[in-house]
């Protein structure tokens, strides 16, 4: 490569002598002078994003979570805050400041599909990041932030796009779906290019510990040994560990968590209770007629279980497909059908309705099962009660039209799962969780659906259980998993109360 001296200087010098022309201009020194200095970061301490987002004003908490992880944990981290206390902000000003110094030029943010929108439009008008949504003839190598939901990504031929491009940071909402090592979009992620990771759940452990230990192994491969040194330091069991002081200072090495109590923000009061409930003479037989049931084909017992807890229509739905299986017990399947279907009261339902006409006010019921979501509904119009439905199978706009029906119209939301995230409900002060899950953290997400920032009100959480059934042993179990939780990540806020004085 041939360097020349260049001489074009000569031309604008002889230029200024001949016609006496000033030799600068301060105002373009000035300007230029400006821009320099503004492009110069002397220090990194202290966030730097903050100047250039007239539209945001972060909370305290939330500026604090971001510097923590760009100046002690380098950009890999576990946003762990409490549900509605802004995780989604926190992400925007570490990558926001990340882009300003160079550090950043391409990043993915995988989400729910339901949260996709959410984030396009955080990022767009409140980051001034200008991000779009995967699409299949999008050509994405020329876009710097993409946002792509998780079901997509972990699929053929969008994997492999993915793959062949070169993102300097990944950011992944509800960051608890990745479960472990066994599923696609664990698989997915962990194959990914991370030179700065942000994984956003405020529920890191869902049913065990090692859903943790795959977490942190994805941000820190060795942060917490192997499966089997994790295994063997800790004496880990999926509801039990020892040293947990120990393994709680490692995690926070890598996880930020803010409560809504330490905030320093004024909050409503969350009052739970879990409402005892007993089967009539009638539903308590066809309960135990389905323990009876020697070969249930495909479906567990317990599954049948828990149905016959929501409602008979849930129920009815797995006997006929054990039917259609040529069930070997046909007749005793046909027999507790038969009696089933005889059944005119559902307790259940008969305690929500009371709740309902006591709170007189908006509520949401939380089911497990879309058959019993149809009943519901058709039981609360008989007796006057105004409702819609909302569920995973709905797109967004239909998700957005009943969320608005429910605001405008409707005295009840009878909700699914899909509704557990997602959805901010704030106007919303009664949540009955008619079907309780496995998982607390489902629990707590339910509830973060309207004890959140903005709620005016005291929440309050109707958990509904009937006695004697398979739902003391599930509220049992819940505990269990809550203390495991509250040993490694932090306290909880209240989400059940207390089991052994309310059934």
């Amino acid at each position: 490569m041939k360097i020349e001296r260049s001489s074009e200087w000569e031309e604008g010098f002889i230029n200024k002598l001949d016609h006496l022309e000033k030799w600068d201009s301060w105002t373009l020194y000035k300007m230029n002078y400006d821009i320099v200095k503004m492009k110069l970061i002397t220090d990194f301490t202290g966030l730097q994003a903050t100047k250039y987002l007239p539209n945001l004003k972060p909370l305290t908490h939330q500026l604090e979570a971001a510097e923590t992880v760009i100046e002690r944990m380098n950009g890999k981290a576990i946003l762990a805050d409490e549900v509605g206390l802004g995780k989604t902000i926190e992400a925007g000003l570490i990558l926001k400041e990340y882009l300003i110094r160079g550090l950043v030029k391409r990043a993915l943010i995988l989400a729910p599909a339901s949260l996709i929108n959410q984030w396009i439009e955080e990022l767009n008008i409140k980051f001034h990041i200008p991000a779009i949504a995967y699409k299949k003839n999008v050509p994405i190598e020329r876009y710097d932030v993409l946002i792509m939901s998780m079901d997509t990504a972990k699929k053929s031929p969008h994997k492999e796009r993915i793959y062949e491009q070169d993102y300097d940071m990944i950011i992944i909402d509800e960051a608890h779906k990745l479960k472990n090592h066994k599923t696609q979009i664990y698989e997915f992620v962990q194959s990914l290019k991370k030179k700065f990771c942000l994984l956003l759940t405020a529920t890191p452990i869902q049913n065990d510990v090692f859903e943790l230990f795959y977490l942190i192994s994805l941000l820190k491969p060795g942060h917490l040994g192997n499966y089997d040194t994790f295994q063997s330091a800790f004496s880990a069991s999926k509801h039990d560990l020892e040293h947990n002081d120990y393994l709680k200072e490692l995690v926070n090495q890598v996880m930020v968590r803010n409560r809504r109590e330490d905030t320093g923000i004024e909050w409503t009061n969350r009052r739970v209770q879990i409402v005892p409930i007993q089967f009539t003479k009638e539903e308590a037989e066809v309960y135990d007629l389905l323990g009876t049931l020697q070969n249930t084909g495909s479906f567990s017992l317990i599954t049948l279980r828990k149905e016959m807890c929501s409602s008979k229509e849930a129920t009815a739905l797995t006997l006929s497909k054990m039917l259609e299986e040529d069930n070997a017990q046909s007749q005793e399947v046909e027999a507790i059908l038969a009696k089933l279907m005889a059944l005119e009261v559902n307790s259940k339902a008969n305690k929500t309705l009371e709740i309902i006409e006591q709170a007189q006010d908006k509520v949401i019921i939380f089911t497990e099962y879309r058959a019993t979501q149809i009943y519901l509904q058709w039981y609360l119009h008989s007796k006057g009660i105004t409702s819609v439905l909302f569920n995973g199978k709905f797109n967004k706009n239909k998700r957005d039209y009943m969320k608005h029906l429910f605001k405008e119209k409707a005295q009840v939301l009878i909700a699914t799962e899909a509704g557990g995230e997602g959805i901010n409900l704030q106007f919303c002060h009664h949540v009955i969780n008619y079907d309780l899950p496995w998982n607390p953290m489902k629990l707590e997400q339910r509830i973060g659906r309207v004890h959140r920032l903005g709620q005016e009100h005291d929440v309050h959480i109707y958990n509904l259980a009937i006695a004697n059934t398979i739902e003391e042993n599930i509220l049992a179990l819940l505990h269990t998993k809550i203390d495991v939780f509250e040993k490694v990540v932090g306290d909880l806020d209240a989400i059940l109360s207390n089991f052994k004085e309310s059934v």
